[in-house]
């Protein structure tokens, strides 16, 4: 195990989405990573998308190690209790107050270890009057006000796939607290509570449009803004063989060498009307008829690589396959599983390659015994 986390030893309580995607991330960065599983579900393999036709867990469950326990049970308690006693972090993604009932609150574990970093995940966070509530993702980003700045005008508000709110605005923002907290110990030699709502971490990643906003560069409607689809120069368009292309061709002098690449002299393409909304859909409608006059392969030997900025729309699969990624190394496969690699990178700590996702209760003997 290598990595800038090398030596942090984490307990994560078994959970779904972000909790998981949060140890994952310090796995990755080579922390020791502990997870507790549901006793219940040894052996099991319920065909969930968690789990992968041998058995082991999914993705978001890479590079560390599966114990089974029965929370309830006072003797397996005890034995998690011992586990926590020796770790730096937990991380916990129940409703609030379930902890708690379980007697694994933060008052009884940061008396048994003060030094402890007790990680809280959640949708809407530890207190307020939605605490309790059920939620998911699209709910989450939904109120953080995330979502209603994503889609386009005639079809209303898209959510992307659990990345904005989950992933993005949950455990990325749960693992940064944590290490935020680990950093703070070292000095203070106490331990404390990370309340991660998904909800407060997604209305942070709205600071860009609310810089927007301040600057009077932004109105709440749908693509007709500068970074929303709503500019004929940053947006998406559909090629001859029905495969897409982004163009982000911001800047001035971006813009300039995209009229020369496609060869538009049309004057209704000044550089001084670049910036004027009232120009756009008119304007989009004729870079859309040129674009969709080649064929995708067309537009990537003339645009790719140059300052237009510019890239096509790739699935996965495509992604993994392009030279820039594969030079990089930005995905691999494990076990027929395509998946991206650790970021970001590090000049010294090295991390390596994270290990398989295990089977639950797959390190019982090693760990509990």
């Amino acid at each position: 195990m290598s990595g800038p986390l090398k030596g942090l030893k984490v307990i994560e309580f078994g959970g779904i989405g972000p909790g998981p995607f949060c140890a994952m991330l310090l796995s990755d960065m080579g922390a020791d990573v502990i997870r507790l599983d549901r006793k219940a579900e040894k052996g099991k393999d319920r065909g969930e998308g968690a789990f992968l036709a041998s058995g082991r867990r999914g993705v978001l469950h890479r590079g560390r190690r599966s114990v089974a326990v029965d929370l309830k049970d006072p003797q397996d308690k005890e034995k998690v209790l011992q586990l926590i006693d020796g770790a730096d972090a937990i991380i916990e993604g129940y409703r609030p107050g379930v902890m708690e009932r379980l007697g694994l609150g933060p008052d009884v574990l940061l008396a048994r270890h003060p030094r402890l970093v007790y990680g809280r995940m959640t949708g809407w966070g530890q207190d307020g009057p939605m605490a309790q509530a059920a939620g998911h993702d699209i709910n989450y980003i939904a109120l953080s006000g995330a979502l209603s700045t994503i889609g386009r005008a005639q079809g209303g508000p898209v959510a992307p796939p659990a990345m904005i709110g989950d992933l993005g605005g949950g455990g990325m923002m749960l693992a940064f607290g944590i290490v935020c907290a680990l950093l703070e110990a070292r000095n203070s030699g106490k331990g404390q509570v990370v309340d991660a709502a998904i909800v407060d971490g997604a209305a942070l990643l709205t600071s860009i449009v609310c810089d927007l906003k301040s600057l009077g560069l932004w109105q709440n409607k749908l693509q007709s803004n500068l970074l929303d689809g709503g500019a004929h120069f940053y947006d998406t368009y559909e090629c001859a063989d029905g495969q897409w292309i982004s163009i982000g061709s911001l800047e001035p002098q971006f813009y300039t060498l995209l009229l020369e690449k496609l060869g538009i002299t049309d004057p209704d393409f000044a550089l001084s009307r670049q910036r004027d909304p009232a120009a756009w859909p008119g304007l989009k409608r004729k870079i859309a008829d040129i674009f969709r006059s080649q064929p995708s392969s067309h537009w990537r030997a003339l645009l790719e690589g140059t300052d237009v900025c510019f890239a096509p729309v790739l699935t996965l699969e495509e992604a993994a396959q392009h030279p820039h990624n594969r030079a990089r190394g930005t995905f691999f496969e494990r076990e027929g599983i395509l998946q991206p690699a650790p970021a970001p990178r590090f000049s010294r700590t090295v991390p390596g390659q994270p290990g398989p996702s295990p089977y639950i209760g797959e390190h019982d003997d090693e760990i509990l015994k």
